[in-house]
C-alpha cells in the first residue's frame, strides 16, 4: 500500500469502529493538517457533522450535545493553537463528567521542536483535564494497524462513557499529502470481524456488610435531611422521592437536581431554603443529625454554609462516580455505590417512617418563606428576580432552560420554585465559568427542544462568537439577556464596600448595543420596556424559529436592595414565628 491507501485505510477503520460505539455526533473545526479525518468523517453514511470554525466555541457547543445527549460527542481540530482553544470546554467536561472524544492532528513527529509552523506540544496538552490520552501511531495500512485503530477508538469511547464520564484525548500526527482515497469500499470494515473489543459497562453497588451499616442508621436517625445537588438522571427522580417518602426526610432540591419540576410527588422537596438558610434562628431550629448528599455541590451558598455548619451531623456523599465531593471536609461517609441503586436497595429494606416531627419543621418553614418570596411579583418596574419568579409560569411544559452562572443561576435557585411542569434545567456547573455559555446552550438545542438560555450581558458578550452555530445550524432558541450593565453579582460581594475601584474592577460596564451584534447573525431582537410587553413577546416568539434575543435592562443597585429587603423580610417573619412557636411551647 502507498501512503495514500495507508492514510484512508487506518482513518476509515477508526470512523467506522465510532459508529460502533455509539457515536453519531461530530463537531469539526476546519484546518488543514485535519483534513483527511473530517473527509473520511463526512464520508460516512451514520456521522452527523457540525461545523464551527470557532473552536472555542465549537468545544462548547460539543459539550452541549454531549450534555443533552449523554453520549460521546467527537470534537476534531487542526494543530496548533486551535488545539489549545478547546481548554476551557475539556476542563467542564471533566468536572461535569460530560463524555467527549477530543480529536487533535498534529504535525509528525519529524517536524516538531524544529521551528515547523503551527506545530507546539500536544502531548498531553490537556494535561488531568482529560481521563485518558494517546498520541496515536502514524497511519498504518497492515492488518495489525487497522485493528489497533479500531481498538483505541472503541478504549476511548468506552472511558469517554466509563463512571465517571469525561474526556478523553487522541492526537493524530499526519505526514502529508494530506488528501485520503475516498471510495465506496473505504468502509468496508464496517462489518465486524472475528476479534475487535466490545466493551461492558458495569455500575458500582452496595456490598451486604454496607447495606447493614446504612439501614441500622437510617432507621435510627429521625432528623435527617437528603440533599440534591446537581444531578441529571430520570430514574433518579422517582428513586430519591419513594426513599424520601421511606424515611420522611425532607430534599433540599438544587434547581439542577431535576426535582422542583415534573409531575412526581413534591410534598418532601424543599424549593426555599436558599432563603430561609440565611436566617440563624431557622438553621438552629432545623439543625440535622444526618446530612445525606447527592449529586454536585449545590449552588446555594446559605446551602453550603449549613452544610459546613453542621460538622457533628453524620454526613454521607453517594456517588456513583467515585469522586471526592467533599469541599468542606465534613463527610463521615463516603459511599461509592450508583445513586438510584442506592436508593432502590435501602428503599426494599427500610420500614416506613410514619411521622416525623422534624420533617413537619423542614415543610412549615419552607412555606411560611415562599409566601414571601411570592411578594416579589409585585414589584412592577423590570425586575431579575421576578423574572426567574415568572418562569415557571411562562415556559411551556416539555421545554428546557439553560442558565448562565453568577447570578442567574443563584436568581433560579431563589425563586424558581416547585412546579408541575416538566421543565428541564441545564446550566455549566462544573468550572462554574461564564465562557461558552451561548455555545453549550446552542449545542443542547440539537437535542432538546424548546430551549430556552438565560444569562447575562457579561456571560452573553463572552460568547457572541457561538450564535454563529444558531445561523448556520437553522437552530431554534430564545434568549433571555438580562442587562444590568456589568457583573451584577459582585455588588453582593465583599468587595462592593470599596466602591472607589468597584466599577473599574468589578462592575465592569460593557455599554454595548446587542441588536446589532444579534441581527449580524440573523436572529431577531426585541428590547423589553416592561412586563406587559414581556409576555406579548415571549407568547409571540412561540410561534417563532431560529435566533430571538429578548433584552431586559435592569439596574444592579435596585437588584441589590430588593434581594435585601426580600431577605430581611423572610428573617423577620421567621424570628416572629419561632419566636411564637418557643412561647407557646
Amino acid at each position: 500500500m502507498n501512503h495514500q491507501e495507508d492514510l484512508t485505510a487506518y482513518l476509515s477503520a477508526f470512523v467506522a469502529e465510532l459508529t460502533y460505539s455509539g457515536v453519531s455526533e461530530v463537531v469539526i473545526s476546519p484546518g488543514s493538517r485535519s483534513t483527511p479525518i473530517a473527509l473520511v468523517m463526512a464520508e460516512h453514511p451514520k456521522l452527523n457533522l457540525h461545523i464551527q470554525v470557532d473552536e472555542r466555541s465549537a468545544g462548547f457547543f460539543g459539550l452541549g450535545i454531549a450534555k443533552a445527549s449523554k453520549k460521546p460527542v467527537v470534537l476534531l481540530c487542526t494543530s496548533g493553537t486551535a488545539a489549545a482553544n478547546y481548554y476551557p470546554a475539556i476542563i467542564e467536561a471533566k468536572i461535569s463528567r460530560i463524555p467527549l472524544i477530543v480529536l487533535t492532528a498534529d504535525r509528525p513527529h519529524e517536524l516538531r521542536d524544529v521551528g515547523a509552523p503551527q506545530a507546539i506540544d500536544q502531548i498531553h496538552l490537556y494535561s488531568h483535564h482529560v481521563k485518558w490520552f494517546m498520541e496515536m501511531s502514524p497511519p498504518g495500512g497492515t492488518d495489525e494497524m487497522l485493528r489497533y485503530a479500531r481498538t483505541v477508538c472503541a478504549r476511548a469511547a468506552a472511558t469517554a462513557i466509563q463512571f465517571p464520564a469525561g474526556p478523553v484525548h487522541l492526537n493524530f500526527p499526519i505526514r502529508e499529502p494530506l488528501i485520503p482515497a475516498l471510495n465506496e469500499e473505504m468502509f468496508q470494515l464496517q462489518e465486524r470481524n472475528e476479534g475487535f473489543v466490545e466493551v461492558f459497562q458495569g455500575k458500582p453497588s452496595l456490598s451486604s456488610e454496607t447495606t447493614e451499616r446504612l439501614l441500622s442508621m437510617f432507621s435510627t436517625i429521625e432528623d435527617g435531611v437528603i440533599v440534591c445537588g446537581p444531578i441529571d438522571d430520570h430514574s433518579f427522580t422517582e428513586a430519591i422521592i419513594d426513599l424520601a417518602e421511606k424515611l420522611n426526610y425532607p430534599i433540599l432540591a438544587d434547581p439542577l437536581s431535576q426535582l422542583r419540576s415534573g409531575n412526581h410527588k413534591k410534598d418532601r422537596v424543599i424549593d426555599a431554603y436558599d432563603t430561609f438558610l440565611r436566617v440563624e434562628e431557622a438553621k438552629n431550629y432545623l439543625t440535622p443529625k444526618l446530612i445525606v448528599r447527592f449529586g454536585a455541590m449545590p449552588v446555594s451558598k446559605a446551602l453550603t454554609n449549613f452544610i459546613r455548619e453542621n460538622r457533628s451531623a453524620t454526613q454521607i456523599v453517594i456517588d456513583g462516580g467515585n469522586g471526592w465531593r467533599d469541599p468542606l471536609t465534613v463527610a463521615s461517609q463516603m459511599v461509592y455505590c450508583d445513586e438510584t441503586m442506592f436508593c432502590k436497595v435501602l428503599i426494599e429494606r427500610l420500614k416506613s417512617r410514619q411521622y416525623s416531627d422534624y420533617l413537619e419543621k423542614w415543610l412549615v418553614v419552607n412555606e411560611l418563606s415562599k409566601t414571601h418570596l411570592h411578594s416579589i411579583n409585585e414589584i412592577e418596574t423590570l425586575s431579575e428576580g421576578k423574572l426567574f419568579s415568572l418562569l415557571a409560569e411562562v415556559l411551556p411544559d416539555s421545554s428546557t432552560i439553560f442558565v448562565g452562572n453568577s447570578m442567574p443561576i443563584r436568581d433560579l435557585d431563589t425563586f424558581f420554585l416547585n412546579n408541575g411542569k416538566e421543565i428541564k434545567v441545564m446550566g455549566n456547573r462544573g468550572a462554574n465559568g461564564i465562557d461558552g455559555v451561548v455555545s453549550t446552550a446552542l449545542g443542547v438545542a440539537t437535542v432538546s427542544q424548546p430551549l430556552y438560555l438565560v444569562l447575562g450581558d457579561l456571560t452573553f458578550f463572552h460568547d457572541l462568537n457561538g450564535l454563529l452555530s444558531a445561523k448556520q445550524n437553522n437552530l431554534n432558541i430564545t434568549i433571555l439577556l438580562i442587562n444590568n450593565n456589568g457583573g451584577g453579582i459582585f455588588s453582593f460581594l465583599p468587595q462592593a464596600n470599596d466602591p472607589k475601584h468597584f466599577e473599574l474592577l468589578f462592575g465592569t460596564p460593557l455599554n454595548v448595543n446587542f441588536r446589532h451584534v444579534v441581527e449580524m447573525y440573523g436572529g431577531t431582537y426585541v428590547k423589553i420596556e416592561d412586563w406587559e410587553h414581556f409576555h406579548q413577546t415571549f407568547t409571540s416568539n412561540l410561534k417563532q424559529k431560529g435566533l430571538k434575543v429578548m433584552e431586559i435592562m435592569t439596574n444592579r443597585d435596585k437588584n441589590l436592595i430588593e434581594h435585601r429587603d426580600l431577605w430581611n423580610s423572610v428573617s423577620r417573619e421567621i424570628s416572629v414565628f419561632l419566636g411564637t412557636h418557643e412561647n407557646e411551647n
